[in-house]
């Protein structure tokens, strides 16, 4: 069985306009294939934000940069160290079908989007509801904004218009979770929210209080249900999340800084070694000899003055237990796991049907299936089968070495889950992985998997929801 659909091909333009004099410039930097590296030192640099970097500007980032990243107070930095400080500074684009920052989220879903996924929608319920039931579509996203959001929510919305499973509100407002609130509801459905989305930042009793009324609303009887970034969501890597990923523009630089500046081969750099770093870079930025840089011109010449970077060395994936922990422990459990790493869209997975009794999966028939979509790993401290009942999950042995081999970490076990179903208290929930991609809504059976999860969780449909591993 397979659901394909076709991977649009993105193409895109990574640009970033700034006010100089009045006129918006728009450059496309590229350094060894990166974008925006050039754009990320000059704005660091220009401190008076006049347009143009002088020596003294860049001495001054780089010695910044020094001092921000010797965390130890020894004098200098390592390349690691550097990264880090380096890779805040780098503009940081939106990623393909969504982003990250401070803009309000979208919350309109594309027409022709809809229109597929209303042709998709089941038409019939496979439970008849005990009463009338209303659900609360939470698509608050504090971390990586999917595109699909918008999308997911008018999806359950649909499914429970044309079935008649339940009637849905729909909110982007996390003051929504509060005991008084959630009381005329039978589900809170969780879409694509990422981080900590019930937070408020400046009151930390605020977010105590959300966090408590959604766990005793599903520890009460109530039903929690979840698609994919539902379990990107509170969670870090040890240690803060400070590392940077090998091969952003960060890392990149950072190793550049490190080639051209290390003289006496300590692999650190010194005050003297980072003050002799931009020296020799404006020399060569400055090819006017005017004592200054404007940025049109910084951005043209950056890649020129960078070293080439030696051939990668073999991958090597690190094994053992993963780096990720959690930041609400009762929610990592409740919701199943949290994101550790994915494949990203559309990669192919097969996906194995692990209960096929379930009535959760039996639109699947009890066969295997193929599915493009960015397909998420959890860490080990949250997903376990001695606290899920796993519904469908990755067939691992089924992917290529290749692909494999992207994951650091791996489960020893190659258990890896897709959909799953739990009780909690006398609450029940329900996680689907899949849904990044706006294509995965428009595949019936996925919708009808939805629905049949979101009616167990909502107490309509009855499931084993036993863990699929007894300890």
């Amino acid at each position: 069985m397979k659901f394909k659909n076709s991977a649009g091909i993105l193409r895109i333009s990574v640009c970033a306009a700034a006010l100089c004099a009045g006129a918006l410039v728009v450059l496309h930097a590229q350094q060894g294939g990166r974008p925006g590296a050039a754009l990320g030192v000059f704005l660091a640099a220009d401190a008076d934000s006049d347009g143009a970097v002088t020596r003294a500007e860049l001495k001054a980032a780089f010695a910044k940069w020094l001092s921000d990243g010797d965390t130890g107070k020894t004098g200098s930095v390592t390349q690691d160290q550097l990264a880090v400080v380096v890779n805040a500074a780098m503009p940081q684009p939106a990623a393909p079908g969504g982003g990250r920052g401070a803009a309000p989220q979208n919350k309109t879903p594309k027409p022709e989007d809809v229109e597929k996924m209303m042709a998709a929608l089941p038409a019939k319920a496979p439970a008849t509801p005990k009463q009338a039931r209303n659900v609360l579509v939470l698509a608050k996203a504090n971390g990586y904004v999917h595109s699909c959001i918008p999308l997911a929510a008018k999806t359950i919305e649909a499914l429970g218009q044309k079935t008649g499973a339940w009637s849905t509100v729909i909110t982007y407002d996390p003051t929504a979770i509060s005991t008084e609130n959630l009381k005329q509801y039978d589900l809170v459905f969780l879409d694509n929210t990422t981080g900590a989305f019930l937070d408020d930042p400046n009151d930390p009793s605020v977010s105590a209080a959300r966090k408590a009324a959604l766990l005793e609303f599903v520890r009460s009887g109530k039903g929690l249900a979840g698609i994919h970034a539902a379990a990107d969501s509170y969670h870090q890597q040890s240690g803060g999340g400070r590392g940077v990923p090998p091969g952003s523009a960060g890392a990149t630089l950072a190793a550049q800084m490190m080639i051209a500046g290390d003289k006496n081969a300590d692999k650190k750099l010194s005050a003297d070694e980072m003050n002799g770093l931009a020296d020799s870079w404006f020399d060569k930025l400055d090819t006017e000899k005017a004592g200054k840089v404007s940025m049109p011109d910084f951005t043209a010449r950056f890649a020129g003055v960078l070293p080439p970077l030696p051939p990668p060395a073999p991958r090597t994936v690190p094994q053992g237990r993963d780096t990720q922990t959690g930041t609400w422990p009762e929610f990592n459990t409740m919701i199943g796991g949290f994101f550790k790493f994915h494949w990203l869209d559309p990669q192919l997975i097969t996906t194995k049907i692990d209960d096929p009794k379930s009535p959760i999966t039996k639109m699947f028939d009890g066969k295997e299936f193929e599915i493009h979509d960015e397909t998420y790993t959890f860490g080990m401290d949250t997903y376990s089968r001695t606290n899920l009942h796993i519904l469908t999950s990755i067939d691992y042995d089924k992917m290529s070495a290749v692909d494999k081999a992207k994951e650091d970490y791996p489960r020893a076990d190659h258990d890896y889950g897709l959909s799953w179903i739990r009780r909690e208290g006398k609450g029940r929930v329900f996680y689907e992985a899949h849904g990044h991609n706006e294509r995965v809504y428009a595949i019936k059976p996925m919708l009808e998997h939805v629905l049949a999860g979101v009616q167990y969780a909502i107490g309509d449909l009855k499931a084993d929801d036993s863990p699929s591993v007894k300890k």
